[in-house]
């Protein structure tokens, strides 16, 4: 089977995240003041084949793990779907 894993990296909420500000600021300057913090991270889709849906997850964690997310500075999640045919 073919799935896509759609893989979401952001900063771990105790890092500082100086894009974010930046991004924040600028909105607020733009007259966004209803934002009142802003998050920059990741987004990243993997195509993979595996032999059912627990293993290509399996596999889709171990991947994030060693290269797709710092886990000392950032947390991931993922969702895994069917690949279109």
């Amino acid at each position: 089977m073919q799935f896509v894993a759609k893989v979401y990296v952001t900063p771990k909420p105790a890092i500082l995240d100086p894009q974010g500000k930046a991004v924040a600021s600028s909105l607020g300057s733009l007259g966004y003041q209803e934002v009142s913090d802003v998050r920059l991270g990741k987004y990243i889709e993997v195509r993979l084949d595996g032999e059912d849906r627990d293993q290509a997850s399996s596999r889709v964690d171990e991947m994030c793990r060693r290269l797709l997310a710092n886990e000392v500075i950032e947390e991931y999640r993922f969702e895994l779907e069917d690949a279109a045919a």
